[in-house]
C-alpha cells in the first residue's frame, strides 16, 4: 500500500512530466472540470503509466454501478437480480443508472460515476468511449460489459451467451418437426448478438438444404412492436411461413398478436420460437418454445469478474455461457 508521501511524490512526478501543476493533476484524479481534454488525456495516461493506485485512500466504496442504455422489460430485471445476488453476498449495494443508448453511455455519465466512486461498473450496452474507459482505469475502477450488442471495445472484459449455437438449435428444432417454409424476425443489423443468432439459424438451414427467401426475412428492434409489424407482413404473404423464429421473446410475443389478429392458431397453423426465455414465455398461451439465454447467470458472472478484478488483473476478456432450447407448446409439426 503506497504511503501518503509516496502518493504525493508520484503525483508530483506526473505533474512535472505532463507540464502542469499539481492542482491540475488533482482535478483530473477527482473528475473535476477546468482541464482541457488533451491535458486530461495526457495526465491520465501518465497516471496509468506510473501505476498510480488509490486503493489505499481512506474512502472505501460499497457500491457497484450498473449502467443500462435502456431500462425496462423483464430482461432488465433479470440482469438486476443477478447483480444484486452477488453484490448482497459481498455486503455491497447496487446503484442503477440509465444513460445514453445501447451503443454507449452519455458523455456526461463519467462525471457522476467518478463522484460516486464505485468499486466497479457493469455496463449493459455495446460500447464504451475510450475517454471513459481510460478515466476508470486510472482510478482502478474495473468494468465489464454484459452481452455486448456489438463488438466489445479492445481490452474490455465481456460476458455474453452462445448466440450462434442458440440460433442453430432453434433452426434444427423447426426442421426436425418437418417445417420447410421458415421465416425469421431478426434483430438490428448493427448488433453482434442479433447477427450471430441469424447466422447460426441460417447455417442450420443451409445444412439441411432449406432456403431462407428474402421475403421470409424481416428485421427490427428487440421490441414487441417490431415482432408485430414483421408478423403482420409475413402472415399476409400469398404463401405464408409455417414457422417463424423471432430473435427474442418480445418479438415472438408480437408475432403472437399478429397471428391472433388474422385468426391463425398457434401451433396448429403456425409454429413460433423465441430467444431469451423471459419469465413471461412460460405464461403466455400457448407457452412459448424458446432458446434460454442465462441472463441472470451472465449478470452474476459479470459481477464476480468485476470483484476479482479489484484484487488482480483479469485475463478473461470474453466469457460466453451456454444456451438451451426449451420446448413448450408453441411449436408443432406443420399442418398437412
Amino acid at each position: 500500500m503506497p504511503t501518503q508521501d509516496g502518493e504525493r511524490a508520484t503525483l508530483a512526478r506526473v505533474a512535472d512530466e505532463a507540464g502542469v501543476s499539481l492542482s491540475t493533476v488533482s482535478k483530473v484524479l477527482n473528475g473535476r472540470g477546468g482541464v482541457g481534454e488533451a491535458t486530461r488525456a495526457r495526465v491520465e495516461a501518465l497516471l496509468h503509466e506510473h501505476g498510480y493506485n488509490r486503493r489505499g485512500t481512506a474512502h472505501v466504496s460499497t457500491l457497484i454501478e450498473l449502467v443500462f442504455g435502456e431500462l425496462g422489460g423483464e430482461w432488465t430485471l433479470e440482469v438486476l437480480r443477478g447483480v444484486e445476488r452477488v453484490a448482497k453476498a459481498h455486503g455491497l449495494s447496487v446503484v442503477v443508472t440509465e444513460s445514453g443508448d445501447r451503443r454507449g453511455p452519455a458523455d456526461d455519465w463519467i462525471d457522476g460515476a467518478l463522484e460516486r466512486s464505485p468499486i466497479g461498473v457493469i455496463f449493459v450496452l455495446s460500447g464504451l468511449p475510450e475517454a471513459s474507459a481510460r478515466q476508470l482505469r486510472v482510478r482502478n475502477i474495473p468494468f465489464v460489459i454484459i452481452d455486448p450488442a456489438g463488438d466489445p471495445p479492445a481490452g474490455v472484459p465481456a460476458v455474453g451467451a452462445a448466440n450462434w449455437s442458440g440460433g442453430t438449435d432453434a433452426a434444427r428444432h423447426l426442421l426436425a418437426l418437418g417445417h420447410r417454409r421458415i421465416a425469421v424476425v431478426a434483430g438490428p443489423d448493427d448488433m453482434l448478438m442479433a447477427r450471430a443468432r441469424l447466422s447460426g439459424f441460417r447455417s442450420a438451414l443451409d445444412g439441411a438444404g432449406v432456403a431462407l427467401p428474402a421475403r421470409y426475412l424481416k428485421s427490427g428492434e428487440f421490441h414487441l412492436e417490431s415482432g408485430l409489424a414483421a408478423g403482420r407482413e409475413l402472415l399476409a404473404l400469398d404463401e405464408p411461413p409455417t414457422a417463424i423464429f423471432a430473435s427474442n421473446d418480445l418479438q415472438a410475443l408480437g408475432v403472437y398478436e399478429a397471428a391472433r389478429e388474422r385468426g391463425v392458431v398457434i401451433p396448429d397453423e403456425l409454429s413460433v420460437i423465441g430467444f431469451d426465455d423471459l419469465p413471461v414465455a412460460a405464461w403466455v398461451g400457448p407457452p412459448l418454445t424458446t432458446v434460454r439465454q442465462p441472463t441472470a447467470e451472465m449478470a452474476e458472472q459479470a459481477t464476480r469478474l468485476v470483484l476479482r478484478a479489484r484484487e488482480a488483473s483479469v485475463h478473461e476478456l470474453r466469457i460466453d455461457l451456454a444456451t438451451e432450447l426449451v420446448e413448450r407448446g408453441s411449436t408443432a409439426a406443420p399442418a398437412p
